[in-house]
C-alpha cells in the first residue's frame, strides 16, 4: 500500500485510495453509455455488434490502464463520440469505404499522432491552427451527431420535397426516445451521477414493455473479438481517396485529445503555470490506445469529457483511471445486454451529448467575420453534406480565402495554409 501511495503520489495531490476508487466509479457511471452507443454506431457500417463491444471494452481498459500508470492523471479514455460517427455515416456509409479500410485509416492517423507527440511538435500544430476553427469542429460534430440521433429516434425522416421533415410522433419508439432525452437531462441537471447511462437502461427497459423488444439476459461470456481484430486494412486506407480521411481523424483526435486532458487537469488543479507536466505522457498513452482500438477493431480512442466527474469526487492520480478500467473489463460479461439496447434507446443519449459539444460556438469572435463565418460555415456544413471531412474542408478554405481577400495574410499559420491547399487539392482533383 505504502508503494502504491508513493508511486502515484497521494500525499501530494491530497487524496487516499478510497476517495479515488470512488472517484473511478463516478467517471466510470458517466460514461459507461458507450458500451451501448459504440457497437450501435458502428454497427452501422456493417462491423459485427458483438465483437465491437468487446472492443470497446477491450480499448477503453488498456487505454486508461495506460494512461493511469503512465501519466498518472485521473483521466479515462475510450472510443470517442463523434469519431465513431464520422468512421460509419461519413466514411464507410457516405463515402462508400470498407470498415476495414476505415480502421486502416484510424491506424495510420494514430501513427501520425504518436510521431508528432514522440517528436514534440504536437505544439506548433495546436497553436498555428485557429481557436475558432477548433471550436467550430467541435460544434459542426455535435450537429451532425444531433441530425444522426434526431434520426435514429424517429423524430425527424427523410422528405423527397424537403430533404427533412417531422417523422411520427406517434410511433411507441419515437415516444420512448423522448422519454428518454428529458429523463437524461432531468438527472444530469439533479447532478444523478451516471444520468446518461440510467436513461439507455430506463428506455430499454421500457422497450420490453412498449417496443416489441425481447429479453435474452445479462451475463454470459465475452463474445468473440475475431470477426474485427487485425481487420484492419491498412493498404485500402493508403489509397487517394481515403487521404483527406485520415487527414480529418489525425486533427479532431489532436484537438479533442489535447482540449480534454487540458480541461480536465484544469479542473483538479493539476496544471502549473497553465501547463501539464506530464502532457506528453498523456498524448502517447492517448496515441497507443488510437493503434490498440484499429487492431482490435473499433475507431478513434480519445480521453473523456466525463473524467471531470471523477475529479469532482475527489480523483487526482492514476488510480481513478485504473478504476474505470477495472470496471469496463466488467462490462465484458454483459454482452447479452448490451445487444438488446435498441438505436432509440441510445438515441436520446447522442442527442443529449450533441447539445453539449454545441456549447464550443459561443466562444467566437463574432465581430470579426473572417474569424466568426468560417467557424459557422464548418459547423453548418457537416450535418447539410453528411460529412464532417467536408465541414472541416469549408472551414479551412474559407478562412484562408477571407483572410487572403481582406489582406490579413500575416495573422495565418502556415499550417492552415498547409490544410487548406490539401482540402482544394481534394475537391478539385481526387474529386473530379
Amino acid at each position: 500500500m505504502d508503494a502504491i501511495k508513493r508511486y502515484f503520489g497521494f500525499e501530494e495531490a491530497g487524496t487516499d485510495l478510497r476517495t479515488e476508487i470512488l472517484a473511478g466509479i463516478t467517471t466510470f457511471l458517466t460514461m459507461a453509455y458507450i458500451i451501448f452507443v459504440n457497437p450501435a454506431i458502428l454497427g452501422d457500417a456493417g462491423m459485427p455488434k458483438e465483437s465491437v463491444f468487446v472492443a470497446t471494452c477491450l480499448v477503453a481498459a488498456i487505454a486508461s490502464i495506460i494512461l493511469g500508470l503512465y501519466a498518472n492523471y485521473p483521466i479515462a479514455l475510450a472510443p470517442g463520440m463523434g469519431l465513431n460517427a464520422y468512421f460509419a455515416y461519413t466514411v464507410v456509409k457516405g463515402m462508400g469505404f470498407t470498415w476495414q479500410a476505415a480502421l486502416g485509416a484510424v491506424f495510420i492517423s494514430g501513427c501520425l499522432f504518436f510521431i508528432v507527440t514522440l517528436l514534440r511538435v504536437r505544439e506548433a500544430i495546436i497553436n498555428g491552427i485557429p481557436h475558432s476553427i477548433r471550436a467550430s469542429i467541435t460544434t459542426g460534430i455535435g450537429l451532425f451527431l444531433a441530425l444522426i440521433s434526431l434520426k435514429n429516434a424517429g423524430i425527424v425522416t427523410g422528405n423527397p420535397a424537403t430533404l427533412v421533415t417531422l417523422g411520427n410522433l406517434h410511433d411507441p419508439h419515437t415516444i420512448l426516445a423522448i422519454i428518454g432525452f428529458f429523463a437524461i437531462v432531468t438527472l444530469d441537471v439533479l447532478r444523478v451521477r451516471g444520468a446518461i447511462l440510467i436513461g439507455i437502461v430506463g428506455v430499454t427497459v421500457l422497450s420490453f414493455f412498449f417496443g416489441g423488444n425481447a429479453f435474452h439476459g445479462v451475463f454470459s461470456a465475452p463474445p468473440s473479438i475475431a470477426p474485427t481484430f487485425l481487420q484492419l486494412d491498412v493498404r485500402a486506407a493508403l489509397s487517394t481517396g481515403v487521404l483527406n480521411v485520415i487527414l480529418v481523424f489525425f486533427l479532431v483526435e489532436l484537438f479533442d485529445a489535447t482540449g480534454t486532458l487540458m480541461g480536465v487537469a484544469n479542473r483538479a488543479g493539476l496544471l502549473v503555470h497553465g501547463k501539464m507536466h506530464r502532457l506528453n505522457r498523456a498524448l502517447l498513452a492517448d496515441s497507443t490506445a488510437i493503434l490498440a482500438g484499429s487492431v482490435l477493431g473499433t475507431s478513434s480512442t480519445t480521453a473523456y469529457i466525463e473524467s471531470a466527474s471523477g475529479v469532482q469526487a475527489g480523483g487526482r492520480t492514476g488510480v481513478t483511471a485504473l478504476t474505470v478500467a477495472v470496471l469496463f473489463l466488467a462490462c465484458l460479461f454483459v454482452a447479452p445486454l448490451a445487444g438488446v439496447v435498441p438505436g432509440y434507446a441510445t438515441a436520446p443519449a447522442l442527442l443529449y451529448v450533441s447539445c453539449l459539444m454545441m456549447r464550443e460556438i459561443a466562444a467566437l469572435d463574432w465581430e470579426d467575420a473572417t474569424e466568426a463565418v468560417p467557424a459557422v460555415l464548418t459547423a453548418l456544413t457537416m450535418p447539410f453534406t453528411y460529412s464532417i471531412a467536408d465541414g472541416v474542408a469549408f472551414g479551412f478554405i474559407s478562412y484562408g480565402a477571407l483572410k487572403l481577400l481582406t489582406g490579413r495574410v500575416r495573422g495565418v499559420k502556415p499550417i492552415v495554409w498547409i490544410i487548406a491547399a490539401v482540402f482544394l487539392f481534394r475537391f478539385f482533383y481526387l474529386k473530379a
